[in-house]
């Protein structure tokens, strides 16, 4: 009776997330009015950065839905937050030593975050693409209207993958994610089957290989991890021994997941729309100076450089922010345990950091790759049409790789 129980238990959660992820598609074909679809189609596929938020959106932004932003302004109050705790030493106390209770309030601050942000973002962008002429002119009750309307869709979405991950399984904004990923593949393909070319068959195999195998390497340097053994020394406790057993610690290759990505298409972008703002200005200097960064960025090859650059960096910078020796040596001295062969206290904490850089070059440079991998993909074979997404496919690896762990985790409660 309790297997039947529990398999009953997984179907709702599965059938919840199905009808949310439904719930999300519908929202996302609802478009604000006024829209240019051929230069909004034009105008996304020459800015890399909005084809990224294009992803994040569920594919909202590719037709200006009302859950245009999607969980953009979330991801973006979450890294906010995450950073503060550097700065806020109370911000840090209550992420990290609150425990669960501390860890939902700390979410709740990233929430009421993502409300001006989602304003912000939408105001930003209704601006930018009425002066690329895909948006009609709005007065200013129009304006606020949308702006509302764009920012309610937004936080409407926070809440479903909220839902998610309460009455679902897994991670409900990355699965939010997954399914504008998943959502782009049959557009993808009809494209690439109206411009199909017998003459280039070859390059197709070529490309559908380097994807098995990319994918592959994902999955690996996903899953790969360094583990460190730690030996806990023996208590004697009246006439008890306690302690003395031997475990490890896993130090990830890719402590940072997709953040990287994320920071650095986000440096990319404020000097791109500024610039893109000041090419219809009236001071002859500004205007040419403007010019000459929105060209200099339109260079796949420069913007790839730099794009790689950046990630390597945010890489490094993100694993700095998320993983602490000190605190880590500090827990490890507490609980009595030790890293054999290695002095404890300040002796583990340098040992650690050693470590985790030495690692984290790998998860760097492969990120880095990862990021570029479509401009080096378009380089090689010319094919625009039919290229491996670097950064959907390693979220979408990621997602299923969680959500598979979830599942399983769900099914082993009826084991015990």
């Amino acid at each position: 009776m309790q297997i039947v129980v529990q398999d009953a238990t997984l179907r709702s959660r599965i059938l919840f997330v199905l009808g949310a992820l439904l719930l999300f598609r519908i929202l996302a074909v609802i478009p604000i009015p006024s829209i240019d679809t051929a230069r909004l189609e034009a105008f996304l596929g020459s800015n890399q950065f909005l084809g990224l938020l294009n992803i994040f959106s569920g594919g909202g932004l590719s037709n200006l839905s009302i859950v245009m932003l999607g969980v953009g302004p979330y991801i973006t109050a979450s890294i906010i937050m995450q950073l503060a705790t550097v700065l806020s030493p109370k911000l840090k106390a209550i992420y990290q030593e609150e425990g669960d209770a501390g860890r939902q309030r700390f979410m709740q601050y990233s929430r009421y975050l993502t409300i001006p942000l989602a304003f912000i973002q939408a105001f930003s962008f209704l601006a930018l693409l009425r002066q690329q002429g895909i948006v009609a002119d709005l007065d200013f009750v129009n304006m606020l209207t949308s702006v509302m309307v764009i920012a309610a869709g937004s936080v409407l979405l926070m809440w479903i993958g909220e839902l998610i991950s309460e009455f679902g399984v897994g991670n409900g904004v990355s699965l939010i994610i997954f399914a504008g990923i998943v959502a782009s593949i049959p557009p993808t393909l009809s494209q690439f089957a109206f411009t199909f070319d017998f003459a280039q068959i070859p390059t197709y195999i070529g490309l559908l290989v380097a994807t098995v195998a990319i994918t592959a390497a994902v999955v690996f340097i996903t899953e790969a991890e360094r583990p460190i053994p730690v030996t806990y020394s023996r208590r004697v406790r009246g006439v008890k021994v306690l302690g003395g057993g031997s475990t490890y610690l896993p130090l990830r290759v890719n402590q940072a997941g997709v953040i990287p990505i994320i920071f650095a298409l986000s440096i990319l972008l404020f000097p791109q729309m500024i610039a893109t703002f000041l090419t219809t200005s009236s001071i002859v200097w500004l205007s040419a100076g403007a010019k000459a960064v929105v060209s200099g960025l339109s260079n796949q090859w420069v913007y790839g450089t730099m794009y790689f650059f950046l990630v390597v960096v945010f890489t490094y910078f993100y694993t700095a922010v998320t993983f602490e020796p000190n605190q880590i040596a500090k827990n490890l001295q507490k609980n009595g345990a030790f890293i054999p062969g290695v002095r404890p206290g300040n002796t583990t904490a340098e040992y650690l950091g050693d470590i985790i850089t030495r690692i984290t070059l790998f998860g760097a440079l492969f990120l880095g790759l990862i990021a570029v991998l479509p401009i080096i993909v378009q380089g090689l074979s010319g094919i625009t049409t039919l290229t491996i997404g670097g950064t959907a496919l390693l979220i979408a690896v990621s997602v299923v790789l969680d959500l598979v762990k979830k599942v399983d985790a769900q099914t082993s409660i009826r084991e015990y």
